[in-house]
């Protein structure tokens, strides 16, 4: 757990110093192509819990596969993330990361893992969403993390390609997404 939470941290960190430190981390995603989030986001429908079916490689996720991240409201209106990693396999021992989250605009969102430190927030951009809020892109600006997240541990491979498309066209390059193991269905 506590491992975890270490990376949860530097994760939040790093993307704050990401445009500014060209050697932190990997850029999965071509800069020149501008970027651009779903310009409405209806949260009610976006809280709960999703399952992380592919992302692109960085640090605070080594190891960490049946991925899960689930979102509440909050009494003051923010967002409560819970992020849960297993180690090794879907199977393995179980770590936790908690954070906060708050909608900026459209599909915008800020998130941060220490929220007592102002700094150690990132972009968490809502790139493409199905009608059925099952399947979401996620990305920011800077490029160094993506996400696939699903509402069900596997998805179609339609699905997947929608997804696969959004991150592209935000200039992402897909060939570089890691698969997360999931339990079956």
């Amino acid at each position: 757990m506590r491992r975890f939470q270490f990376f949860a941290f530097a994760f939040a960190t790093l993307a704050t110093f990401a445009s500014t430190s060209a050697a932190v981390a990997e850029r999965y995603r071509d800069r020149a192509v501008p970027i651009e989030a779903v310009s409405a986001l209806d949260l009610d429908r976006y809280l709960g819990k999703w399952h992380e079916i592919a992302r692109f490689p960085n640090r605070f996720e080594k190891g960490c596969e049946g991925v899960t991240a689930e979102y509440g409201l909050r009494s003051d209106g923010k967002i409560s993330v819970l992020n849960t990693c297993r180690e090794g396999s879907p199977a393995g021992e179980a770590s936790t990361a908690e954070g906060e989250a708050w909608l900026i605009e459209g599909g915008k969102l800020k998130v941060t893992f220490v929220p007592w430190l102002p700094f150690a927030r990132g972009d968490y951009w809502v790139l493409w969403i199905d009608d059925a809020y099952s399947v979401v892109a996620i990305g920011n600006p800077a490029g160094r993390t993506g996400w696939i997240l699903a509402r069900d541990p596997q998805i179609s491979t339609d699905l997947r390609a929608k997804a696969e498309a959004a991150l592209t066209k935000n200039g992402y390059d897909v060939s570089k997404l890691y698969d997360v193991a999931q339990p079956p269905r």
